[in-house]
């Protein structure tokens, strides 16, 4: 008897702490986000949302299906671009062992750019081998001569022999063809759909390695980090809106795939922004929907059918606060003040004029010429574009149609420079050891000459592009050389009294 009493009191007892013990965690504990620890049973890296009785993990990640859909279709690219002779005909700024060595060798004639090997990578767009990489994997960036020895590689091993369908330096993109059939591919996604934080993989060849897959995060959209003006053409914009993610990218990733976690292609890695050169937590990609618009004009025209809007520029991300207040731009406003809308362009014929403040293109946000150009990039000449722009504190918004290159032209040479401009006579010519010149008489604070820092009495002797050097001794020679150019270029020449040659880069807008 005793026995059963010890035994119904142990149970009361015990019944009575477990009851005690819930009616406190009802009463106490609300729900919360909790990280599995040894008090909770649940590992302590097992994190989820913790009611207190039910534990739901978060979502997994599993990359293996993606890196297994995309890593055949990523490839292997190996060049050989030859040598190639570059000219020093126009003057260049002097150094001190021009001043130590002039004398002794004399002119030295043209330099010799010595045969490149590279390497990169490449993504299969089709079955039947069309292939998609950057122009600076197949090109020497100093002197834009292109590879005439092409191998790929693909992920299996198989080597073929490319060749070049067409290339587009503004935007850093080239298309290859190889031979084949039944090739694996990747898929399109879709680039303006993609959102911070969600992770991406990206897939190349880095350091000579084999297939190398690393994964990452957006870190960031809509990057510009001037990269793509040094290899941009004649007449061409620079074009960047990059993608930028924390996924390991090195040397010989250029080129690859940048995927999301379905294995759809969103991006074309491109470029690394590292001190050292090497990987330092920042790569940078082309949007998938860029490269969709630049292949497509490629394979079937052999070159990007562009279209212009007809206007010069100043970002005003770039001015400061007494520029700002000079033009007139409102403080609270970011965009791209136009400072000078041709008038056979497009946004002229739209109702943009000088002194107007552009927000947006193709109904988003611009606060630099890049940023206008990556949205200008998409569509073709005759395309209607929706242009939103701020004028007298109000907000406009206006459909404008594209132009080709050649019907937008600026007549006059010293008003789309924003500077007067005089022909140098030949004594001053003669008396500055040169042929002849463009003399700088005067320069408007909102010109395109004042914003490259060029000053009153600068004398340009020549233009720079990527097609070449070309020498100007008259306002009509310079008024030729720019006609129809857009983006960036550089014009040399002289100050008067001193022997060092200049050069400043233009940018001539979109």
């Amino acid at each position: 008897m005793k026995f059963r009493q010890i035994l119904l009191v142990v149970v009361i007892s015990a019944a009575s702490a477990v009851g005690s013990v819930a009616l406190y965690n009802y009463f106490t504990h609300s729900k919360t986000d909790g990280v599995g620890s040894a008090q909770n049973g649940f590992p302590a890296n097992y994190a989820g949302y913790f009611d207190g009785k039910n534990f739901t993990p978060a979502d997994p990640f599993d990359f293996t299906k993606a890196a297994a859909t995309a890593a055949p279709a990523v490839v292997h690219i190996k060049t050989k671009i030859p040598a190639k002779k570059v000219s020093n005909d126009l003057p260049r700024r002097r150094s001190m062992l021009d001043d130590f060595f002039g004398d002794i060798f004399g002119d030295m004639g043209p330099n010799i750019v010595p045969e490149q090997r590279a390497s990169g990578s490449g993504v299969i767009i089709s079955e039947d081998g069309y292939i998609v990489t950057n122009n600076h994997v197949i090109t020497n960036e100093a002197n834009g001569n292109v590879a005439d020895e092409i191998t790929v590689t693909l992920h299996n091993r198989k080597t073929y022999k490319a060749r070049v369908i067409g290339r587009d330096p503004s935007s850093d993109v080239a298309v290859l063809k190889i031979d084949g059939s039944g090739l694996p591919y990747l898929v399109y996604g879709n680039s303006d759909e993609i959102r911070l934080g969600q992770w991406v993989l990206a897939i190349g060849y880095p350091l000579t390695l084999e297939t190398t897959v690393t994964a990452g995060i957006i870190s960031a959209t809509g990057r510009s980090i001037n990269i793509n003006s040094r290899q941009t053409r004649k007449g061409d914009t620079p074009v960047e809106s990059f993608i930028q993610t924390d996924a390991a990218v090195n040397s010989g990733n250029s080129g690859g795939a940048l995927v999301n976690t379905d294995g759809q292609l969103i991006g074309i890695n491109s470029a690394i922004l590292a001190p050292t050169g090497t990987y330092a937590g920042y790569s940078f990609a082309i949007p998938v929907n860029i490269v969709k618009k630049i292949v497509g004009d490629l394979i079937q025209y052999g070159n990007v059918q562009r279209g212009y809007l007809g206007v010069s520029y100043i970002p005003t991300d770039g001015l400061n606060e007494e520029q700002v207040k000079s033009l007139g731009i409102p403080t609270n406003i970011n965009g791209v003040y136009v400072s000078e809308a041709v008038a056979d362009g497009g946004a002229f014929a739209a109702g943009i004029r000088k002194g107007d403040l552009i927000t947006k293109v193709n109904n988003q946000p611009v606060q630099s010429g890049l940023q206008l150009s990556a949205q200008i990039v998409g569509f073709h000449p005759g395309d209607k574009v929706p242009v939103t722009y701020i004028r007298g504190g109000k907000e406009y918004t206006v459909n404008v149609v594209l132009k080709k290159r050649t019907d937008v032209v600026s007549t006059n040479i010293g008003q789309r420079l924003g500077a007067d401009l005089a022909t140098l006579d030949k004594t001053a010519a003669a008396k500055y050891g040169i042929e002849g010149g463009v003399a700088v008489t005067k320069i408007n604070s909102d010109g395109i000459l004042a914003r490259s820092r060029v000053q009153q009495g600068f004398i340009i002797t020549g233009v720079i592009t990527s097609d070449g050097e070309r020498e100007v001794t008259s306002v009509d020679e310079l008024n030729d050389a720019l006609q129809n150019l857009v983006g960036t270029v550089r014009v040399t020449g002289i100050y008067p009294g001193y022997s060092e040659a200049y050069t400043y880069p233009l940018n001539l807008g979109q």
